[in-house]
């Protein structure tokens, strides 16, 4: 177990929580493949030991370079591991590119992610991908790693996903119809990055007009509301899952990022304001929460595996909640780090850092770790330290092409470039107070 060090200064700290939680991809990768495994324990129907993830494996790529770059690992160590995670993908399970959700870390089989749902998953995959492009940004002097990356992007077909009313779909099977069930990927979520890299392929393009037209159209795209004194500009009622507004952006820089219906940077911030706010308003009354102790997202859970968020509130934290929102609410989400580190170490601080997640009002602690909530945190915390992730994945040509054909704009998209953000972090809306809440606490925008 990683001995607690209680009192160290802010910096520090976050470098010791960054080490940590490394080890799950550093020293807990698969054996054979050197990709990422889903999760450490849990009983969910698979094995936990056999069965790798794409997505993760993406995320943990990320995580990876920040090992080098601070040096706390070999970068022969770390490239040797991302040469093997190649050589297993080049053989492994894919379908017309895509690939599965889950596979087998020894055979490079497909494992289905559920009944039904073991064909390729194209959200998954573009998670890979940017892990991928961050890799050959970073490792731009090996040029031989750098190509197979660029024919594994290349291999993907962005468009196989179209279904004949335009909707990009979430999973899909060469050898199956769409079923009945099938899963438009349509926003506000985690999906963005798919318009992003499926736009700014050169081999197998999707249409701008999938953005425009299916992503953007959805219902539960614009929000517009306010809750308490934040305006959301896109998402779900309260915002969802924080996972929604962090996994897009562990790559895609949202710094001054806009289109035609947001700033992306200010919905960043948005969500993580709004979800530390429903913690501190506290309605149901759980043990715990406040000002150093809020953060909901999808984690492990008493009864299994819970979307948590402001409307479907366990009183289940999740460290990588705040701890991932870290480059847009520094400060907010500091107070959560030290709380969890200095005051509730003894319980959730281990070998790979912080657990999945916890309750304190049902006495609770996962056994589990995963890796789409291990890598949020080592990213989060280099990305606010230095932006180093946000700028060997948004300076790819393939974001850029993206980005720039579905009418973005940001200081990294000018031609030449404008200077970077002279701090890291995301400008920030000054603290708000919080209020007795009375009746309705929510409210529409000004029309």
């Amino acid at each position: 177990m990683a001995r607690l060090i209680r009192g160290l200064d802010d910096a520090t700290l976050r470098d010791r929580v960054a080490q940590a939680t490394l080890l799950y991809f550093l020293d807990w990768s698969h054996p054979v493949s050197g990709m990422a495994r889903e999760r450490t324990a849990g009983d969910f129907g698979y094995d936990v030991a056999e069965t790798v993830c794409t997505g993760g494996t993406g995320f943990g790529l990320l995580a990876q370079i920040v090992a080098v770059e601070r040096g706390w690992r070999p970068r022969r160590e770390v490239l040797d591991r991302l040469e093997r995670v190649l050589g297993f993908l080049e053989t492994a399970d894919r379908f017309d590119g895509v690939y599965p959700h889950f596979l087998s870390g020894s055979t490079g089989r497909v494992l289905p992610f559920m009944v039904g749902d073991d064909g390729g998953d194209l959200v998954e995959t573009s998670f890979l991908m940017m892990g991928l492009l961050g890799a050959a940004s970073y490792f731009a002097e090996e040029p031989s790693l750098v190509a197979r990356i660029q024919a594994l992007f290349d291999a993907v077909n962005w468009a196989a996903h179209l279904r004949e009313d335009g909707a990009v779909m979430w999973h899909r099977h060469p050898n199956r119809p769409w079923a009945d069930n099938a899963l438009p990927i349509r926003g506000w979520n985690e999906a963005f990055p798919v318009f992003v890299l499926g736009t700014g392929s050169r081999s197998h393009p999707l249409p701008t007009t999938s953005y425009h037209q299916s992503w953007a159209m959805a219902p539960a795209f614009r929000n517009g509301r306010i809750y308490g004194d934040t305006r959301l500009p896109l998402g779900l009622d309260w915002g969802g899952p924080l996972f929604l507004s962090q996994y897009p952006f562990l790559g895609i820089d949202p710094r001054g990022l806009r289109d035609a219906y947001a700033d992306y940077g200010v919905q960043a911030r948005a969500h993580a304001m709004i979800n530390r706010y429903h913690c501190l308003r506290n309605p149901q009354g759980w043990k715990g929460y406040g000002p150093n102790l809020w953060g909901l997202t999808a984690s492990d859970d008493p009864t299994g595996y819970v979307a948590h968020s402001p409307t479907e509130d366990t009183g289940v934290i999740t460290p990588t909640a705040a701890l991932g929102s870290l480059p847009f609410v520094p400060d907010q989400a500091m107070a959560v780090l030290r709380h969890l580190h200095d005051d509730l170490g003894d319980r959730i601080w281990g070998e790979a850092g912080f657990i999945d997640a916890f309750s304190p009002s049902q006495d609770w602690a996962a056994e589990s770790r995963l890796a789409v909530d291990q890598a949020p945190i080592v990213i989060g915390l280099e990305n606010h330290r230095s932006g180093l992730l946000w700028r060997l994945v948004s300076g790819r040509p393939e974001i850029q092409r993206g980005l720039r054909a579905l009418g973005f704009t940001a200081p990294y998209l000018a031609d030449p470039p404008l200077p970077e953000w002279p701090d890291p972090a995301l400008p920030l809306l000054p603290e708000m107070p919080l209020p007795t809440m009375s009746g309705q606490d929510m409210r529409p925008a000004a029309q």
